[in-house]
């Protein structure tokens, strides 16, 4: 039997500490290759997991397609909570714009007789309108974002109680209702394509259009971009009218969703928005945070209320459950963060 020699001995372990420091190095660049979502999407299937183990008739087709039904609403709006949350904002006013651009539509179907699809263009326009305000507000009279949407959300839930005179309206079409509560196909609810589709805009705008782009530099270092040449205050007044513009659709699949227009709709989901957009990675100092993050947010709190109503848990414990949810996902994107800043 022939023994290598100290010199072979020597060099097959320096190959091995080669391949070993490698591998070692390999490790973490194969972690930040892998999307921000990662994280959040393997939560997700844990959580299916977990609840169709807890819960057999979770995963019924029926129970699927019933979930997509109630996100899709929260999908819309954190479309735009996206945007505003990359750009280094917040945006408190949405829940209230979603009620307000509800109960303008309602108002004009049922008292003025206003054709259905008319009511509905002129409540997105009011509903655009007031993000616009926001974004103007924050850029020029210099305030800052919490407390610009703060007002606008009193504002906004202040103008529904008036319009409205604190009652709901009912009384609307079917083919509006469609909007909401007709199955494609007699499965696929067409709030949820709805809203698959915006999402899919939104993704395409973040990927390829350079304003897209530019909303993460600003969200990382506004002043730094200021200097470059962006076009800072037109993308914050534009960010924040669109997100005051997707309130509004959401106001409006809300109302065809529930037959009514209600005073009150929207209470919380300016929360629910910003828990969503957190959970999928995305960073509340701004220049971090993706459209397929925000998904998978949504997706985890849909399925978590779910899977929770499912299981017969009380409404108020749901609360503290999603809570805790929100925390430990923004504990872990901050772990990875100072991971990632020390690699």
């Amino acid at each position: 039997m022939t023994h290598p020699t100290p010199a072979a001995s020597a060099a097959q372990g320096a190959a091995g500490a080669a391949a070993l420091s490698g591998a070692a190095r390999q490790a973490p660049t194969l972690r930040r290759r892998l999307p921000a979502s990662t994280g959040p999407f393997v939560a997700l299937v844990l959580l299916c997991v977990v609840l169709s183990i807890m819960s057999p008739s979770f995963l019924s087709w029926t129970n699927i397609f019933n979930i997509g039904q109630q996100v899709a609403i929260l999908a819309v709006i954190a479309i735009g909570g996206t945007a505003v949350i990359v750009l280094g904002g917040i945006d408190l006013s949405v829940g209230a714009v979603l009620g307000l651009s509800g109960a303008v539509l309602g108002f004009l179907f049922v008292n003025t007789g206003l054709d259905i699809w008319a009511a509905c263009l002129v409540a997105l326009a009011v509903a655009a309108a007031a993000g616009a305000i926001n974004g103007i507000m924050i850029e020029y009279g210099r305030l800052p974002a919490f407390i610009a949407t703060l007002a606008m959300m009193s504002v906004a839930r202040g103008l529904a109680l008036v319009v409205l005179g604190g009652k709901p309206l009912s009384g609307y079409p079917d083919s509006f209702r469609n909007l909401s509560v007709h199955y494609v196909g007699g499965w696929v609810p067409m709030s949820l394509i709805i809203a698959v589709a915006l999402f899919v805009i939104a993704w395409a705008y973040f990927r390829w259009r350079p304003s897209g782009r530019a909303l993460f530099a600003m969200g990382a270092n506004y002043e730094v971009a200021r200097l470059s040449g962006l076009p800072v205050r037109r993308l914050t007044i534009g960010v924040y009218t669109v997100a005051g513009l997707l309130a509004g659709v959401g106001g409006i699949l809300m109302t065809a969703r529930l037959g009514s227009a209600q005073p009150t709709a929207g209470t919380g989901y300016e929360l629910d928005v910003i828990a969503a957009v957190v959970i999928g990675g995305a960073s509340l100092a701004g220049g971090y945070g993706s459209i397929a993050g925000t998904a998978v947010g949504v997706m985890i709190i849909g399925v978590l209320r779910n899977g929770l109503n499912l299981l017969n848990v009380s409404s108020f414990w749901q609360q503290v459950i999603i809570g805790v949810v929100i925390a430990t996902a923004v504990l872990v994107e901050n772990l990875r963060q100072r991971r990632a800043a020390r690699a």
